[in-house]
């Protein structure tokens, strides 16, 4: 491999664990896979990450963190929380067989074993709700939602969301998109004290899982 700063080569390991992890998932990653996509040895991932967990953790990261701030740019972009809202489910709600979201099923089911997995799910997951909560508390200010309690709110929402994914991209057939939004806005409109389909008209058939929309394939797709 040509000489890289030492940050760059770190991209360069991180960037490898993301396209391997896509093909095989996060649990079958080894530390000779990402070797190989890059062409050099395992000696040079360990000089550079002192242990394999903390390399998936760094492309479970750089998966997700991209997806986090392009639904948050889209949120602040929106002129009202409702608009916002509408943005937040369209842009979080999954795709059939999206890879990205199939990244943070397999983190989920890491994280138990993997500490630095661990820890990068929960700061991520806190992210998004804190995302979700400070939308619902705008809304609340500005008379556009009810809601004596946005932060349990959030959590609410998101949780039916996460569940609901799990079931579509580890499923498949037991339930589709439209219904994933459907049920999450439903539920969102109760919470909010909005009225039935104030957020379903357009979040429906649109945009893509934790990103945006389009969002391209995977490294070296």
């Amino acid at each position: 491999m040509s000489r890289m700063s030492r940050g760059d080569r770190r991209d360069a390991i991180v960037a490898a664990a993301v396209a391997v992890a896509v093909r095989k998932g996060l649990a079958s990653t080894t530390v000779r896979d990402v070797a190989s996509e890059m062409g050099t040895s395992s000696g040079l991932i360990h000089h550079y990450f002192e242990s394999m967990d903390d390399v998936l953790a760094a492309a479970f990261k750089r998966v997700a963190s991209q997806d986090l701030t392009a639904s948050g740019r889209q949120m602040v972009a929106a002129e009202t929380p409702l608009a916002a809202l509408k943005v937040f489910f369209r842009t979080y709600a999954p795709a059939d067989k999206d890879w990205s979201f199939q990244l943070w099923l397999d983190a989920w089911a890491e994280a138990a074993r993997r500490p630095a997995v661990r820890a990068i799910s929960r700061q991520l997951n806190l992210e998004w709700q804190g995302l979700l909560e400070g939308v619902i508390r705008a809304g609340v200010a500005d008379g556009t939602f009810t809601c004596a309690e946005p932060a349990a709110a959030a959590w609410r929402i998101l949780s039916l969301l996460d569940g609901l994914a799990l079931q579509v991209i580890a499923h498949g057939t037991t339930i589709g998109r439209d219904d994933v939004i459907a049920w999450t806005t439903g539920a969102a409109e109760r919470e909010l004290g909005l009225p039935d389909g104030a957020l379903a008209a357009r979040c429906a058939r649109r945009g893509r899982a934790r990103g945006t929309s389009p969002r391209p394939g995977p490294p070296g797709a």
